[in-house]
């Protein structure tokens, strides 16, 4: 696209904030809630989009761009917009929730650019924010590339949140913190104003326009003919070819979670007659590609696969997701006769999107209506289908022994409907897993947006927030996600016990300690043998009669120490099994990095004591000792 005109270089993508609340309209834009998953994620986007086949990592195939820095998750929520907002964070949770995705971005990822966000972070915006900027991006991580603002983000911490008296001063604070690039006009308007009147010096302006030109010239902009370069010869046809079309749609069928199967999933095609084909989003297109969209080479919609393999009728139940009205007389009906009935339902960016965040967790207009009557009058089983960025409150759906099956999608991209189709007929075996907590109603009912602190506070009966943190009732778990046959995992190795070799002058010898600094000789000697890692490894077997795909997610549970998670993730693997099929998958434990935790003013941590270790079911209990 770029060859022909069409398209830049530079792309404003990932986004790797933590979808931190359920109702935060961007979070269909992130990978999810867990700090881990999310700094994998972003490293890996980061280094697909860059990373050129000539194999020169200073050479850009295109530079990407990490964002919105930072403890950004809250666009407009009653009222409270995130030009204005300001996001009350402690160091603890900073380092050990909000951060570890950007800097993964920067130090594993090499990435190009960071975009600073529109909200303050106690009390600072983050465009202006020296110790962000300079001081932890550039200064810590050491940033190869660019530091460019959200759009107009320095027009609002001057205009919005009134940081500064004049357009200049605001110019002038953003490039000394480090900024280099603004989206949008401000910076072009009022800079040489800042510099005459002596708030800036030029040596700044010309760091920051270096900055920029460096990131050209690892494009290649510089390099003569572009068509003459690596990627010179690709053009549109090389968008649409086959291989991306079944690209999109195995992503699809990867990404699409099953919550809830009581046996009748999968359908055989051969048994069915006739399939019911109801509700707001059987025949969307648009819908399907989310926000922040490409242009699709083909949509098909849910409706369109179903039909492709058995006979169907279908009725929308709604006009739109927010309808205020169902037609549930003309969707009783068609259920009433239907082998089996599949309602497709749940969100579109009229609900959850940019500078709109939901305030509730329900089925939005009268789809939970929908659901519950076209149950009552159904003949066969019910399939429930959500598309949607974020969980909802379906308790009512998963307690209905009508409801057969419920399946969670996403916003599945042009080839949502032959995903949705694969999957229910059993020509692909999901493998999803819910990337974040489903909650009930009851959790936003007592929890504001607006507080950002992720771990529980009993005094205030505050409950957390995340897998990591939250102990309350779920409407489904991160990691959820269910297979037509049935894994099993089985410890092969593990130690039950590291002893960290502390110095003879050590503290810690002649004092009692719950924890050590997770840096220092004790962390390179912590195993028998020297060396600062050891290995997990778990048999994996599919005891069932088809092919699967299965993710291990190891966990631990450390001490209860510094407010520590009540478990986090220290690995995951993805494992393809034939039937009847095992294999052992291993886990290499840096025993500093990943059992340690942040303390309260965010240092990392090892404590002492028991540490548990888990994979599903599956518990092994491991000591670490001085």
């Amino acid at each position: 696209m770029y060859n022909v005109g069409l398209a830049g270089l530079t792309y404003w993508s990932p986004n790797v904030n933590i979808f931190r609340d359920p109702r935060w309209g961007r979070g269909q834009e992130t990978p999810g809630e867990d700090p881990l998953l999310a700094s994998k994620y972003a490293s890996g986007y980061v280094k697909g989009l860059q990373e050129t086949d000539g194999g020169d990592s200073n050479r850009l195939k295109v530079a990407a761009c990490c964002k919105h820095y930072t403890a950004y998750d809250v666009d407009n929520w009653k009222g409270v917009e995130r030009y204005s907002f300001n996001a009350v964070v402690t160091q603890q949770d900073m380092d050990d929730t909000y951060q570890p995705p950007f800097k993964s971005c920067v130090v594993d990822g090499n990435v190009a650019s960071v975009m600073c966000s529109y909200n303050q972070v106690n009390g600072k915006p983050t465009c202006a924010d020296p110790d962000l900027l300079s001081g932890v991006i550039r200064g810590e991580w050491k940033l190869n590339g660019y530091i460019v603002s959200d759009c107009d983000s320095v027009d609002v911490l001057y205009k919005n949140q009134h940081y500064t008296k004049t357009p200049a001063e605001a110019a002038a604070i953003s490039i000394l913190a480090g900024l280099d690039l603004n989206c949008g006009s401000f910076l072009g308007q009022h800079t040489e104003e800042a510099v005459k009147s002596g708030l800036v010096n030029e040596a700044a302006i010309d760091k920051a326009i270096s900055n920029n030109f460096l990131t050209l010239m690892r494009l290649g902009f510089f390099d003569g003919n572009p068509k003459n370069q690596i990627y010179g010869g690709l053009g549109p046809t090389d968008v649409c070819t086959s291989a991306n079309q079944e690209l999109a749609a195995d992503a699809a069928r990867q990404g699409i979670v099953l919550l809830k199967n009581t046996g009748c999933l999968p359908l055989s095609p051969k048994s069915i007659k006739t399939l019911a084909v109801i509700g707001p989003n059987a025949n969307v297109t648009k819908t399907m590609i989310g926000n922040y969209e490409g242009t699709p080479c083909k949509y098909t919609t849910p409706l369109q696969g179903l039909a492709g393999t058995v006979s169907t009728t279908y009725l929308p139940g709604c006009s739109n997701v927010a309808c205020a009205v169902a037609d549930v007389a003309g969707a009783t009906k068609l259920a009433a006769t239907a082998d089996v009935s599949v309602l497709v339902i749940g969100a579109d960016q009229s609900i959850e999107a940019e500078s709109r965040d939901r305030v509730d967790l329900h089925l939005p207009g009268q789809q939970q209506e929908l659901v519950i009557q076209v149950a009552k009058a159904a003949k066969g089983p019910v399939l429930l289908v959500i598309m949607s960025g974020g969980g909802f409150d379906i308790t009512f759906a998963k307690n209905d022994p009508k409801i057969a099956g419920i399946l969670w999608v996403g916003y599945p991209g042009e080839a949502g409907g032959i995903a949705i189709a694969d999957i229910i007929f059993g020509r692909y075996n999901p493998s999803g897993k819910l990337p974040m907590t489903w909650y009930p109603q009851s959790y936003v009912e007592k929890v504001p947006m607006t507080i950002m602190n992720m771990r529980p506070d009993k005094a205030s009966g505050y409950p957390g927030r995340t897998y990591r943190f939250y102990t309350g009732e779920t409407v489904y778990a991160f990691g959820d996600g269910l297979s037509y046959t049935k894994f099993s995992h089985t410890l092969v190795k593990a130690p039950s016990l590291v002893s960290l070799g502390l110095e003879e002058n050590h503290v810690c010898r002649s004092s009692e300690c719950q924890s050590l600094d997770a840096i220092g000789p004790h962390c390179e000697n912590a195993v028998s043998g020297g060396g600062s890692a050891f290995e997990v490894h778990i048999k994996v077997r599919n005891g069932g009669d088809r092919e699967g795909i299965h993710t291990v997610f190891l966990f631990t549970t450390p001490p209860a120490i510094h407010g520590s998670p009540r478990k986090h993730l220290v690995g995951f693997e993805k494992i393809r099994l034939g039937k009847r099929e095992e294999a052992v998958v291993r886990f290499k434990v840096e025993i500093c990095k990943d059992l340690s935790v942040v303390d309260e003013i965010g240092k990392r941590k090892i404590g002492l004591g028991k540490h548990l270790l888990h994979v599903g079911d599956l518990k092994h209990s491991l000591s670490i000792r001085i």
